[in-house]
């Protein structure tokens, strides 16, 4: 079973500035990650290959720092690792990302043949949780999201049962294979890394595709020119102002508290002005 996982570098703070003149993510401004939910996609998909053989390719499109986050997969157990890197690609919001990643996977499975692609439910850095269903309906397969256990995969019937969220509790759903999952922290505990795979990680050189490398690609869906998606402004969050920190006993603190609302009722008043 081939297994091919998409995953992200992203910020690791919250600490990151903007730029001004295109509203995308100065992403050279924070310390980045690989993105967490990301680590366990491929943790699943290398305990899948334990099970029923074959390999773990990662796939991640950014610029060319975005291979420590290759590394990382392989020190978690990944095979391959593959990089899309080109300017072409920056500011592409959801769709352009899908598209890019799309035509790097169909490359991938001309080559060596793809069986199932997972993705992490969504990267913190955009909170989205599109690409990955983007990928799965490029590409034509089921998107099965919010997955937290796989069941059973048949390699032979070619067919995966998973356990998935949904708003009102849990659903387990069939579907044939290959096939697209995106998964929750919770499918796993991401294991630690044994010294092989740290000492190959160290030294391991991601295969680099740029535009070029894929094979008929719409210039018109890449990038900026290829995201529909227009952000008027973005500022951080403001910081509140006036809290204050009550110190003393459990009894002190709910005094002080009481007598702030009685100081100023609007803070509990409900909508309308009227008291709550």
């Amino acid at each position: 079973m081939n297994i091919l996982v998409c995953i992200k570098q992203v910020p690791d703070t919250k600490i990151i500035k903007v730029n001004p003149k295109t509203n995308t993510l100065d992403r050279s401004s924070a310390p980045a990650i690989l993105n967490p939910y990301d680590a366990h996609a491929v943790e699943e998909a290398v305990r899948l290959k334990e099970k029923h053989g074959g390999k773990v390719i990662v796939l991640s499109m950014g610029p060319p720092q975005a291979a420590n986050a290759i590394r990382k997969c392989v020190e978690i157990g990944a095979d391959e690792g593959y990089l899309i890197s080109d300017r072409k690609f920056a500011g592409a919001d959801t769709l352009a990302t899908s598209y890019a990643l799309f035509k790097a996977i169909e490359k991938l499975e001309k080559e060596q043949g793809v069986d199932l692609v997972l993705c992490g439910k969504h990267a913190i850095d955009g909170d989205t949780g599109q690409v990955g269903p983007g990928i799965a309906r490029r590409m034509g397969i089921p998107p099965l999201t919010n997955v937290i256990s796989i069941e059973e995969a048949d390699t032979e019937k070619k067919k995966i049962q998973v356990n998935r969220k949904i708003e009102d509790g849990h659903e387990v759903i069939e579907s044939t294979l290959p096939c697209l999952l995106t998964v929750e922290k919770e499918i796993n505990e991401v294991a630690y890394s044994p010294l092989p795979n740290m000492m190959r990680a160290a030294r391991y050189k991601p295969t680099v595709w740029t535009v070029e490398d894929l094979d008929d690609v719409d210039m018109k869906q890449l990038g900026l020119k290829g995201s529909p998606t227009i952000v008027g402004r973005m500022w951080p969050p403001e910081k509140s102002s006036g809290a204050e920190m009550v110190e003393g006993s459990a009894e002190d603190k709910v005094k002080r508290v009481v007598s702030v609302l009685l100081e100023k009722p609007e803070m509990f008043a409900a909508k309308g002005g009227e008291k709550a």
